[in-house]
C-alpha cells in the first residue's frame, strides 16, 4: 500500500461532532444503550474500534462484528392487506422469541419453536430480504460457536432455535420441500443467514475517507464506499463523508425452511394455558423445514470458517489502518519552522547536539596540539653528513 501525505486538519465542526459520539460511546457497559435490538457493541470489534477512534480525524458511527443468524422473514405487501381485511388473531408466543423491526436490526435472538405476529395495524412490511414486517429471531450469533466445525454431534435444530419443547424434529420436516405451503407471495420463509462485519466511520474530509478506504480494499473489505463526499450547500461545514466498510462476498444466505399456518382449536389452547374449554380456534405459526436436520451442521461449519476468515481481515483492517494514519499525521511547525517537538524530544535533541559539539571542539583541539608539537621539534641535523633529516621520516 502507498505511503499517504499528511491528511488536514480535521474542523472544528468534526471536532464537536466527534466529541457527542465518544461522550455516548463512554457510559458504562452496565448503562449504555444504542439503537439496535441488542443494545451493545460487539466484544470482538472494541479492539478496532478504539483505535479508529484514537486517531485524529476518525470517529466510528455503527458496527457489527459479523453475525450468524436464523430468522423468520416478515409479511410481505399482500399478506398485509389480508390480514387487515380479517379480524386481529391473536398470536402464539415463546418467551424465546423476538420480533424483529423494519430495518436490519442487531440483536441477539435465542430458541423457539413457534413464530410470533405483530397486530395488523401495527406491523410494516418486509423487504426484498424479509427483514422487519413482524418477522422473528430464532437465533442470533457474534461469536462462532464453539461446537461448530469441530466434529461434534449436535442437534442444530434445537440449537438453532428451531424446534420448540413441544415438537419433535420428524414433525419439522416438509416432505413437499415448501411446495405445498401455498403462493409464493404469501410464503413466510425462515433463512439462515452469515454477515461479515460492517463498519461506518464518520471522517473529517475527503483525505480522511480515502485513506479508510485504501485500508479497507487493502484488508479484504472490498465492497467498501463513502457517501457525503460533498460539502453542505449551506456552506456551514466541510465535506465530511461516512465510510462504510464491507465484504459482501464474504457472506451467504440459504432458506431452510418456512412458516405454516395452523388452526389450533380453542379447546387445546386453553388447556395448554390452564385454562376451560370453549369454542372456535386460534391461528398457530409452525415452522417447517425444507432441508434435512443434517444439512445445518453443514451450515454451521461454512459459517465457523468464514467467522474465520472476517476475523482475519478484522487484524488486517487494523493493522493497515494504524499503520497509514501514523505516517499520514499533521506534520506540526515550531515556531522556528522546525518540525513541533515536545520538551522530552527537545531535550534529548539539544543533549545530542551538545554532546556532538564537545567531540568536535576535542578534536579540534587535538589536531591543533598534534601540530604545535611537531613544529617545536624543528628538522632533525645528521652531524656525520650534514644533511637535513625531514622530522616525519620514519627511522
Amino acid at each position: 500500500m502507498a505511503a499517504p501525505s499528511a491528511l488536514p486538519v480535521p474542523d472544528p465542526s468534526f471536532e464537536a461532532r466527534k466529541g457527542k459520539i465518544l461522550e455516548q460511546l463512554a457510559v458504562p457497559d452496565a448503562e449504555y444503550s444504542d439503537a439496535s435490538p441488542k443494545g451493545t457493541v460487539d466484544a470482538g470489534i472494541r479492539p478496532l474500534l478504539a483505535k479508529i477512534n484514537a486517531a485524529a480525524g476518525f470517529v466510528t458511527t455503527s458496527s457489527c462484528a459479523g453475525r450468524v443468524s436464523v430468522f423468520v422473514e416478515g409479511r410481505k405487501a399482500a399478506q398485509q392487506q389480508q390480514q387487515q381485511q380479517q379480524p386481529e388473531v391473536a398470536a402464539t408466543t415463546t418467551a424465546r422469541t423476538k420480533t424483529m423491526t423494519a430495518g436490519d436490526a442487531d440483536d441477539d435472538g435465542t430458541d423457539g419453536g413457534t413464530a410470533s405476529i405483530q397486530p395488523a395495524s401495527t406491523q410494516t412490511v418486509a423487504g426484498l430480504g424479509g427483514k422487519g414486517g413482524g418477522g422473528t429471531w430464532l437465533y442470533v450469533s457474534h461469536d462462532p460457536h464453539p461446537l461448530a466445525g469441530q466434529g461434534a454431534v449436535v442437534d442444530w435444530v434445537k440449537e438453532l432455535g428451531l424446534l420448540s419443547d413441544e415438537q419433535d424434529a420428524a414433525s419439522l420436516l416438509d416432505a413437499t420441500g415448501g411446495s405445498g405451503a401455498g403462493r409464493d407471495s404469501e410464503r413466510r420463509l425462515i433463512h439462515f443467514k452469515f454477515e461479515p462485519m460492517i463498519l461506518h466511520v464518520l471522517t473529517a474530509s475527503p483525505a480522511h475517507a480515502q485513506l479508510l478506504l485504501r485500508c479497507a480494499l487493502h484488508a479484504g473489505f472490498r465492497e467498501s464506499g463513502a457517501v457525503s463526499l460533498v460539502a453542505a450547500p449551506s456552506g456551514e461545514r466541510p465535506a465530511q463523508p461516512v465510510v462504510a466498510v464491507r465484504s459482501m462476498g464474504l457472506g451467504f444466505e440459504s432458506l431452510i425452511g418456512h412458516v405454516q399456518d395452523e388452526d389450533e382449536d380453542e379447546d387445546d389452547h386453553r388447556k395448554k394455558e390452564g385454562g376451560g374449554g370453549g369454542g372456535g380456534g386460534r391461528q398457530q405459526q409452525r415452522l417447517r423445514l425444507i432441508v434435512p436436520p443434517g444439512y445445518l451442521d453443514t451450515l454451521m461449519t461454512i459459517g465457523h470458517e468464514r467467522f474465520a476468515e472476517n476475523t482475519k481481515r478484522i487484524r488486517r483492517f487494523e493493522e493497515a489502518f494504524c499503520e497509514a494514519t501514523t505516517a499520514a499525521e499533521p506534520r506540526r511547525v515550531g515556531p522556528d519552522g522546525r518540525a513541533w517537538e515536545d520538551a522530552a524530544a527537545r531535550r534529548e535533541r539539544m543533549r545530542a547536539e551538545g554532546l556532538r559539539r564537545k567531540a568536535a571542539v576535542r578534536a579540534e583541539r587535538r589536531t591543533e596540539e598534534e601540530e604545535e608539537e611537531e613544529e617545536e621539534k624543528g628538522p632533525d641535523i645528521d652531524l656525520t653528513s650534514g644533511t637535513l633529516i625531514e622530522s616525519n621520516e620514519q627511522e
